[in-house]
């Protein structure tokens, strides 16, 4: 079964009331698509660095957030996570302020987890920062996940 790492951004929007923002509805609706439809396709897991993030804030949001992750495999931060995450500020690839980005996907990329779910298109689904970041990961022994938006993992729902 392939895996599928869920950053914060997906979480929040399967949770979130519907927003007036007509772009960021079409993510929340793609989201609970994906959700209800291909999430059983996949391995689906998380970190504690999104853990962390989906606590902060309202209370009660948080708490919708922590409840619809409970059945997720949590994955643990190695050594050669945090490595890589500093590595990959260290190089450039992320700017400093996007260290927990860079620790999404040093947490993905160290467990061998094949896609990073993201709507964080400012420093993760992003192709020109995904290619520096894949070579510093490659450059350290490790293949990247592949990272993309719920939407790219969807399918034809009707075929499925």
């Amino acid at each position: 079964m392939e895996t599928v790492y869920l950053e914060t951004t997906v979480i929040s929007y399967l949770v979130a009331l519907p927003s007036r923002d007509l772009v960021v509805a079409a993510h929340q609706q793609i989201s609970r698509d994906w959700w209800e439809h291909r999430r059983s396709a996949f391995r689906c897991v998380v970190s504690q660095v999104v853990l962390d993030e989906i606590a902060a804030g309202d209370q009660s949001e948080a708490t919708k957030r922590l409840e619809i992750i409970k059945p997720l495999g949590v994955l643990e931060a190695s050594s050669d996570a945090e490595a890589l995450a500093q590595a990959i500020v260290s190089a450039g690839a992320l700017p400093d302020k996007a260290v927990r980005d860079a620790a999404h996907i040093a947490v993905a990329t160290a467990h061998g987890i094949q896609y990073l779910l993201t709507w964080n298109c400012r420093h993760l689904a992003n192709a020109q920062i995904a290619g520096r970041v894949r070579r510093v990961c490659s450059g350290l022994g490790f293949n990247m996940p592949m990272i993309c938006t719920p939407e790219e993992l969807l399918e034809d729902i009707d075929h499925v």
